[in-house]
């Protein structure tokens, strides 16, 4: 009696894994990046703060500090090597933060008829590469990477996107997104290859905005790689997979959309939803700086490192903020609503925010002129999945055909089996690379070793991580 209760339990839980194991596996992740910091770790909202909280705290100008006191920074440091010495994100406040804050700003001043004609001409130009006849399945996250490659750097280099060079910033995208998600290990040689290229472009004065003197030129590629074709790449290509996908996860607004293809206002609601339903920032970092009285008689004191959890306050004060509805944005002060997309203003705000609102939405008027999208895939704010999303050419007949709703379940069917794969994965890496970066102290190891101008004096021509040495970063 006892061996068959055995088996039958197991036989549950082996054929319910996909219902339990991957949302398991997420909110571990979430629980890690939390608490890796231990007791220095403060969660909002969470226990003792809660929305009121966060935006009181995320506001304060002495709560900006950004690498340096954190054990988490360690680990995206790791994630993010080569170049977190010179990504905006992370550089602690002080001469070298404005003056780099001052450079993007310059790079991203683009008019917007300007940026939405790139954006148009680059999807158009890349729909005839996922060669879509009739129907298909395609990843979204890695059809948007190719594009946004072309896209940004357009942006920096004033000039069209070599196919070598698009290879090389696209397979380093690609790396640091699947690691973040620990869905792989970070490859180093791969993200050594492109920063070796950028180096070389800087030497060649291909910048058409000169760099503030007293920086290097491996600052500089670094700099490229961390700010443009890492962050911008993945974030960009992350940003488009939610909103296409949510899309064609919620027919009503999708037929909306496809029947008024220039009505800007739904359009820029739907992608306002996309944003505050889909978060592209799971868990953001900020140290304090010095003591903060925000509330009678609350302290939060200097050092403290606060992880605010964006997915979490975006659901909070919304009727069924669960729910994808665009309209909702008819009656709500974005200003007073919980939505902080690209930040909050004075506390390091995304660079890119008014740029990434007008291409993505250019981008996703493109693709829904040329498909019709359908996905029965799970969609979660991390997208492990990378988003498969079933593309049929406009015309097809397809809403009623037997090969269309095989397709669907089918979809379906591998994406939860996937998912646990992927789950087994998620924990078997992620485990590793928590106690690697632990064990590295990447950003640590640099605070103590060097002085924030410190890689000025490493040789030009040398694209290895500043720090520590080769056999360190694999």
């Amino acid at each position: 009696m006892i061996t068959t209760i055995t088996i039958v339990i197991g036989c549950v839980l082996v054929l319910t894994l996909p219902h339990w194991l991957p949302s398991l596996v997420i909110r571990l992740r979430t629980f890690l990046f939390t608490q890796i910091n231990g007791e220095e770790a403060v969660a909002l909202p969470g226990q003792g703060f809660d929305v009121g909280d966060f935006r009181a705290l995320y506001g304060q100008k002495a709560a900006r500090g950004r690498s340096r006191g954190a054990a988490l920074s360690d680990l995206f440091w790791y994630w993010l090597s080569p170049g977190p010495e010179m990504h905006q994100e992370h550089i602690e406040d002080g001469p070298d933060y404005e003056q780099i804050s001052r450079l993007t700003h310059k790079i991203l001043a683009v008019s917007r008829d300007h940026v939405d004609q790139l954006a148009d001409q680059y999807t158009r130009r890349h729909i005839d590469t996922w060669r879509v006849r009739g129907r298909k399945v395609i990843r979204l996250r890695d059809a948007m990477m190719p594009l946004w490659a072309d896209f940004y750097y357009r942006i920096v280099f004033g000039e069209e996107c070599p196919a070598h060079a698009r290879e090389l910033i696209v397979g380093n995208a690609r790396n640091v997104a699947n690691a973040l998600k620990c869905c792989d290990l970070r490859r180093m040689k791969r993200r050594l290859r492109l920063t070796r290229y950028l180096v070389a472009r800087v030497e060649e004065g291909a910048l058409p905005h000169p760099f503030p003197d007293g920086f290097s030129v491996q600052q500089q590629a670094y700099y490229l790689q961390g700010t443009f074709f890492n962050t911008a790449i993945v974030q960009s290509s992350e940003g488009m997979a939610h909103l296409l996908l949510a899309i064609a996860q919620n027919r009503r607004v999708h037929d909306r959309l496809a029947r008024s293809p220039d009505d800007d206002i739904y359009w820029d609601q739907t992608l306002k939803e996309a944003l505050r339903r889909y978060p592209l920032f799971g868990i953001s970092h900020r140290i304090t700086t010095q003591d903060i009285a925000w509330a009678p008689g609350r302290t939060m004191p200097s050092g403290s490192v606060l992880c605010f959890n964006h997915l979490a306050y975006h659901l909070h004060g919304y009727l069924a903020p669960e729910e994808f509805r665009p309209e909702r944005w008819d009656h709500i002060d974005e200003k007073q609503a919980s939505f902080i997309p690209f930040g909050m203003p004075g506390n390091r705000p995304c660079p890119a925010q008014r740029l990434a609102f007008i291409a993505m939405k250019r981008v996703a008027q493109v693709v829904l002129r040329h498909f019709d999208l359908y996905s029965s895939v799970e969609h979660s704010r991390s997208l492990p999945s990378r988003g498969p999303c079933i593309l049929v050419s406009k015309g097809e007949q397809h809403s009623t055909t037997v090969a269309h709703l095989a397709l669907m379940a089918g979809l379906r069917v591998r994406d939860r089996w996937e998912n646990v794969y992927r789950s087994i994965v998620q924990l078997v890496l992620g485990t590793y690379m928590v106690w690697d970066a632990r064990r590295l102290k990447l950003c640590q190891r640099y605070f103590e070793q060097h002085e924030p101008r410190a890689l000025s004096d490493t040789p030009s021509k040398c694209p290895r991580h500043a720090m520590p040495g080769p056999k360190d970063i694999r």
